[in-house]
């Protein structure tokens, strides 16, 4: 069993700072150690830069220098979609190139969603997004479940889902014919998580009123990228989100809403949690940091910013960040569902409604969030909070995941918040062809990605091997009360 001391670093939790070490053992954290609790070292010993001394009676293997660094829980980001099928084409990233980028990023978990066609089974969607992501990951992976053809069959699914792991079931009120749930199914759908305290997340636009104002665009003849954005507008969010808390209500069942990117949703969100409901929701860097002025760039580069929700006006940004602050937004995902500008945006030239819909960013949301703590945004707690441990939480990863603290996973980030970073497609390591932040200048990069006690980016340098990241069946919720 190898070992591993992180020496001379900040320990950034959730609940605060640590002037302290950090012992790996194997897969685990072994200690924390506040410094001046270690018992000395022998001359010679890796305090003294030499390989081979002891801690606590454990042979090292070797020493981190982490001083003047933030040692922090590996990022986990519970909203990917790598091969994801969308609109006749495929999200660019593998589980295997998606994942190496995370850990670029300081991610060290990703929770993926297995995607359900009509007409077929949960469980077999589940078999066949093991065999795309199992032995191709280099960190730890879970799954979602998204359902989107509700019967008989399905609502028994969902409990043999639970029993392999797989605790969360996200549905649709947007994308009729393709992803869409009437208000019925969701009912039913959410009824049946109930029983079980499996949560439900759903993606809330009206997708039908939506559908209206996309065709009636496309017969005037406003077929740019903008017109995405303007024919969502966010009363639509605010009015599905409500929809849904009222439906999760009647049921009795945790919510969780996914991507919310608009005030009037938010709004939606802190009555219900200030009301009692069992109702959570996540935002996602795209919609702290870029706007529909984005959506609205010339020449088709607007298409590079199509997702859904869209993109929403600058004033909306105060809010959310305001809903991260409070924990009425209680999770930063990314919702990273990269399309190449070529060949893939390119599809919906002359007509916005067939760009296919995803923004690339799991390598950058850890950067983004520190860009956020620099600007006085969120304090270095929070950050780690969003990122990491209450995501661990409430998806059932808790505390495997998630915590500096001793039996959890080595699943560890050393952080230099000092360093500076432009972000390009030129630098990233997502298989996609261009950056949604091209030319954006931050403090704060990651210098070394520990997944289970093995080295994932190591000083700057990739070190990690395709099939290192492990399956992780997941527990319930555990914010619920």
């Amino acid at each position: 069993m190898s070992t591993i001391l992180i020496s001379g670093g900040t320990v950034v939790t959730a609940s605060g700072t640590l002037d302290a070490d950090v012992l790996v053992a194997g897969e685990k954290i072994a200690a924390v150690l506040a410094r001046g609790d270690e018992p000395e070292s022998p001359p010679g010993s890796p305090r003294e830069g030499a390989a081979g001394g002891q801690v606590a009676g454990s042979r090292l293997d070797r020493v981190i220098d982490a001083t003047g660094k933030y040692v922090l829980p590996g990022g986990i980001d519970v909203h990917t979609h790598m091969e994801m099928p969308f609109g006749g084409t495929f999200s660019a990233d593998t589980f295997e190139t998606g994942t190496r980028a995370a850990a670029w990023g300081g991610t060290t978990t990703i929770v993926d969603f297995a995607v359900q066609a009509k007409g077929t089974s949960l469980l077999a969607t589940l078999d066949k997004w093991h065999a795309k992501a199992d032995g191709n990951c280099a960190i730890d992976y879970g799954f979602h479940m998204i359902v989107s053809d509700v019967n008989d069959t399905t609502l028994k699914e969902m409990d043999a889902c639970i029993a392999a792991g797989v605790n969360s079931f996200k549905m649709f009120m947007a994308y009729p014919g393709v992803f869409y749930a009437t208000d019925g199914e969701i009912l039913l759908a959410m009824q049946q998580a109930a029983r079980s305290g499996a949560t439900v997340m759903m993606h809330a636009e009206n997708g039908i009123a939506i559908d209206q104002l996309v065709a009636q665009a496309i017969a005037a003849g406003r077929t740019d990228p903008v017109n995405h954005g303007l024919t969502r507008p966010p009363e639509l969010e605010g009015e599905a989100t409500s929809r849904a808390i009222t439906l999760a209500q009647v049921a009795d069942c945790p919510l969780y809403i996914v991507h919310l990117s608009a005030r009037q949703a938010l709004a939606a969100v802190a009555e219900a949690r200030d009301n009692g409901q069992n109702v959570f929701a996540e935002t996602c860097p795209q919609y702290l940091f870029l706007s529909l002025d984005d959506l609205a760039r010339p020449d088709f580069e607007g298409a590079k910013f199509v997702a859904s929700p869209p993109l929403r006006p600058k004033e909306h940004q105060d809010s959310l960040w305001r809903g991260l602050r409070t924990n009425d937004l209680s999770v930063v995902s990314t919702d990273h569902c990269p399309f190449c500008f070529k060949d893939q945006k390119e599809l919906g030239r002359g007509d916005f409604s067939k760009i296919p819909n995803g923004i690339p960013g799991v390598e950058h949301r850890m950067d983004l969030l520190h860009a956020g703590v620099a600007a006085g945004e969120l304090t270095l707690p929070r950050w780690v909070e969003v990122s990491s441990t209450t995501p661990a939480r409430m998806f059932g990863l808790y505390p495997r995941k998630g915590v500096i603290a001793a039996g959890s996973d080595a699943d560890i980030v050393i952080y230099d918040p000092q360093a500076r970073q432009t972000l390009s497609a030129a630098t990233h390591h997502m298989n996609v062809d261009y950056s949604a932040y091209e030319g954006m200048a931050i403090t704060g990069q990651v210098v070394t990605t520990l997944s289970r006690g093995r080295p994932v980016i190591d000083e700057g340098t990739y070190a990690g091997s395709t099939g290192h990241g492990a399956f992780l069946a997941r527990g319930l919720n555990q914010y619920l009360v």
